[in-house]
């Protein structure tokens, strides 16, 4: 396994936005932004706040140009929306949220038709349509991601070749503009160590130069041994969600667990001299703050067990 471990990594806060979007009960407005307002104090420097979506197929989400116009901002954050087609662009175009420009593609392509309702080909059609609207508002393209790129519950593992051609087509679309960060989404937790290694291994062959990020879910439990593999690979940028929240509504599986939860992988990197430049401690307060606002258990370890680094400073004052 190759070791290449960075000095400092890039978190991205999915919490507020894929997290909420997942929950069976619609979030009030109030609680989402006190929510973001809170994660912007631990130090982290991105955060998915809303989706632009079809309210009918997610109603968590119906009310995404009100939380983003209210947000007070801390300065350094970026406070970014997602959206899936160029009709969710221009609301966000339209909205308080910092634009990054993403564009996306399934490597299943059942998985795309029950997300996207849109096959492989539909989705490349409507990237272009995405291109078209990014070089209009003058917003540069920074992220690609291929979902499902390690497996789907639809059509079971997905093979590295799959995810070269998906990566191949992202990249040919976006020709001419600096090369973006790409994301490997296991979207709906089929990632084992072995298998980031190898697809990792397989990209880099491939594409020395890029920067890869990872969106990990930790539905088998096997996430954070994910990330712990894709550090040890040189992954720079890794997507995360405080406590734990969130899931998938198009996964075809009711137990799809939520993203790598951030105090997690914040201990994991502080453990191995991987600056992140968050306050652990004041995620896991976040964390608190997201079990009280879903009303249920989250399933982060760190978050109930507390960070080593404070077990540490309680033993030192104890002796």
């Amino acid at each position: 396994m190759a070791n290449d471990m960075p000095a400092r990594i890039q978190v991205h806060e999915e919490g507020p936005r894929e997290g909420f979007q997942s929950e069976a009960v619609i979030v009030p407005t109030a609680q989402k932004i006190r929510f973001i307002e809170a994660l912007a104090e631990t130090g982290i420097g991105e955060i998915d706040c809303v989706s632009f979506v079809n309210p009918k197929r997610v109603p968590q989400m119906a009310d995404a140009e009100e939380v983003a116009a209210a947000i007070r901002r801390r300065p350094g954050v970026r406070y970014l929306g997602v959206w899936m087609n160029a009709q969710g662009f221009r609301r966000a175009r339209q909205s308080a949220v910092d634009l990054c420009g993403t564009l996306f593609v399934s490597a299943s392509e059942q998985f795309a038709i029950h997300n996207n309702e849109q096959n492989r080909s539909g989705m490349q059609d409507e990237q272009r349509l995405l291109l078209e609207q990014y070089r209009q508002a003058g917003v540069a393209v920074e992220r690609l991601y291929v979902f499902t790129a390690f497996g789907c519950n639809y059509a079971g593992e997905i093979a590295p070749s799959i995810v070269v051609n998906a990566v191949a087509d992202l990249l040919a679309l976006c020709h001419g503009q600096p090369e973006p960060v790409v994301y490997l989404a296991d979207t709906v937790g089929w990632a084992s160590p072995t298998s980031v290694e190898r697809l990792l291994g397989t990209l880099r062959q491939r594409w020395p130069q890029l920067e890869f990020g990872l969106h990990l879910h930790d539905t088998r439990g096997l996430g954070i041994a994910n990330a712990a593999t894709g550090l040890r690979m040189g992954v720079t940028h890794f997507d995360a969600s405080c406590g734990g929240l969130g899931g998938c509504p198009f996964a075809g599986n009711k137990a799809a667990a939520g993203n790598i939860a951030t105090e997690e992988l914040v201990q994991l990197c502080e453990e191995a001299g991987i600056a992140t430049g968050i306050d652990l401690d004041a995620m896991i307060e976040c964390a608190a703050l997201a079990e009280s606002i879903v009303g249920h258990p989250l399933l982060s370890k760190v978050a109930k067990g507390g960070s080593l680094s404070s077990r540490r400073r309680r033993t030192l004052h104890a002796d």
